[in-house]
């Protein structure tokens, strides 16, 4: 009559003595000749049951992942296990019911499976069983629950955004869905609900907010799905400052409710500074080795490197590492850059004494002024290169990630998060031989750069925009939109977009632009992104219950698949 009157996870030393009846699968079963044993694994938990050997040899074929039913009697455990919450106890089995037999599964459904990712994407109703990715789910859950209560009494309202749009020439590479009603026409998927929540602004919702699926064609990684999901959210009657204080509070309360974390205040940094000191605008605050630019203390201090003003000199200092090798620290540079004339580097040993792989570019005075002007402790490597500002930075910031690596500074119980400010407006494609938005055209410009776009000065353009980093992630990105119908406008035109383009593909929102358009801004948060750093991992997909892999394939349904040439005729597409 019953499938089970507990769970496997909920019984304990208080239940001994109770006659029970629980459903679950094998997930080990251990033969002790008179004796056997059985891990029997549901939703909930694990818990061990042992049999008469005369029971189970009226099941010669069980095996694991099999799906039974047991009648029997929780006891005392003799052996505990005290890493389970049923480790005190144990079932003796009266009954056992086989529900339904399973072919052996492909891996190990534990935590430390020998299962590698593509079997496991294959056979992916299998993974979920694991407690890991079932504990990942969960807390998804709870991650989305906490944000819908946290916007919601706080005067955000959840409004669903169609996800069949049209095409807009200025962002990602799109999905397209053919229309079979209208001939050879076409939708875009929803890439984001930018424009629909700015109407919805002008529409007079003072906040808005959704967890929505967004898709965008591009190539997939360990942090980047093809469809993914936002927390989309935007405000009225809003300024930079608002939406900042507000979303750091968001965050915090997220870090509170599901860690148990008060994080501290979150560092604020132009994106001109985040380049210049960590040669990313995505820095991790975990690391340290921060940037030290050479120039400036090489003429305060009379010290003679190159008279040339196109050459700059970066420095870091690596936390004690002055035990590497010269051939270490080369094979290191190597990895990274073709040219390994252009760095040098200090070992300052823990007598105090120091090495430098280039001596004779300094008196050894002058050496033991620059260990000193980087407080550099003894034990430390000081490193340098120097070239062209743009190319050395990136090499340096690449530098810095490998020895942060290699020292395990990035501590995953950390969290150091980050608001990355005035990002430029525009910046220039190679390709197209144009300008292009860096977020998005609908990016309202900084007043007092407004004037650059006069003087074509177009990558001196800051615009009212804004990203969260945590630990060097990318988790959200917004900005303080374009209410006025001239800037918006202005950024089409500077975009290159022609009169007609305007109209064809944005001629109903610059429509809405004329009929009281508020100030607004606001943000859109990685859902995936996050739920996988408060979780301490770099890997998305085990936080996505059906995800796809790295080329975009779903390797369990074979997806994307081709289509029979009767449905491609109804959609136009086979001539």
């Amino acid at each position: 009559m019953f499938y089970r009157t507990h769970h496997c996870g909920e019984l304990c030393k208080k239940d001994i003595g109770k006659t029970v009846i629980l459903s679950g699968w094998i997930q080990k079963i251990r033969n002790l000749g008179s004796l056997i044993f059985i891990d029997l694994r549901d939703y909930f938990g694990i818990i061990q049951l042992f049999f008469s050997k005369k029971l189970i040899n009226k099941f010669p074929k069980l095996g694991r992942e099999f799906l039974i039913k047991i009648n029997g009697k929780v006891v005392e455990r003799k052996s505990k296990n005290y890493h389970i919450p049923t480790g005190e106890i144990e079932i003796l089995v009266f009954h056992l019911y086989i529900l339904n037999p399973s072919l052996l599964p492909p891996f190990t459904i534990e935590d430390e499976t020998d299962g590698n990712e593509v079997i496991r994407m294959k056979y992916k109703y299998l993974d979920i069983r694991r407690s890991y990715i079932k504990k990942n789910l969960i807390l998804r859950h709870n991650v989305s629950l906490n944000i819908r209560n946290f916007l919601s009494k706080n005067g955000f309202l959840e409004i669903e955004t169609p996800l069949l749009i049209n095409h807009s020439p200025e962002g990602a590479r799109s999905f397209f869905v053919p229309s079979r009603i209208h001939k050879e026409k076409f939708y875009a998927l929803s890439q984001s609900p930018q424009l629909f929540k700015q109407l919805l602004m002008i529409g007079g919702i003072n906040k808005y907010f959704q967890i929505v699926k967004c898709f965008r064609d591009e190539d997939a990684r360990s942090d980047r799905q093809i469809e993914f999901t936002q927390i989309d959210c935007e405000m009225s009657f809003v300024k930079k400052k608002d939406i900042l204080v507000f979303f750091e509070n968001f965050i915090k309360y997220l870090f509170k409710k599901i860690k148990n974390i008060q994080l501290e205040s979150f560092t604020c940094m132009t994106y001109d500074d985040a380049i210049k000191m960590y040669g990313s605008d995505t820095p991790d605050l975990r690391i340290g080795m921060k940037f030290i630019e050479m120039n400036n203390f090489f003429k305060e201090n009379k010290i003679n490197f190159f008279k040339e003003n196109k050459i700059t000199t970066i420095g870091i200092n690596i936390p004690n590492c002055s035990h590497y090798t010269n051939d270490k620290i080369k094979s290191i540079i190597k990895n990274i850059s073709y040219n390994i004339n252009n760095f040098f580097w200090i070992k300052y040993f823990p007598d105090k004494t120091f090495f430098s792989s280039k001596k004779e570019l300094f008196s050894n005075e002058n050496y033991l002024t620059i260990i000193k002007y980087f407080k550099a402790t003894p034990g430390d490597l000081l490193f340098f290169i120097f070239g062209g500002k743009k190319n050395i930075r990136n090499i340096l910031y690449q530098i810095r990630i490998e020895m942060s690596n290699r020292l395990n500074l990035k501590n995953s119980k950390i969290f150091k998060p980050l608001w990355i400010i005035d990002l430029p407006l525009l910046e220039w494609n190679e390709e197209e031989k144009r300008y292009k938005s860096l977020h998005h055209p609908f990016t309202s410009p900084k007043k007092e750069d407004i004037h650059l776009f006069k003087k074509n000065k177009l990558e001196n353009i800051r615009s009212q925009s804004y990203e969260l980093i945590i630990n060097g992630v990318e988790i959200g990105s917004g900005s303080i939109r374009i209410h006025n119908k001239k800037i918006q406008n202005l950024i089409f035109k500077y975009l290159g977009l022609s009169v007609k383009e305007i109209q064809s593909k944005f001629g109903f929102f610059m429509k809405s632009l004329d009929y009281g358009t508020p100030p607004h801004g606001g943000i859109a948060f990685g859902l995936d992104r996050l739920i996988a750093i408060l979780k301490g991992s770099n890997n998305i997909k085990d936080f996505i219950a059906f995800p796809k892999n790295n080329f975009g394939k779903d390797i369990m349904m074979n997806s994307p698949s081709f289509l029979e040439d009767k449905i491609l005729k109804e959609l136009y597409l086979y001539k």
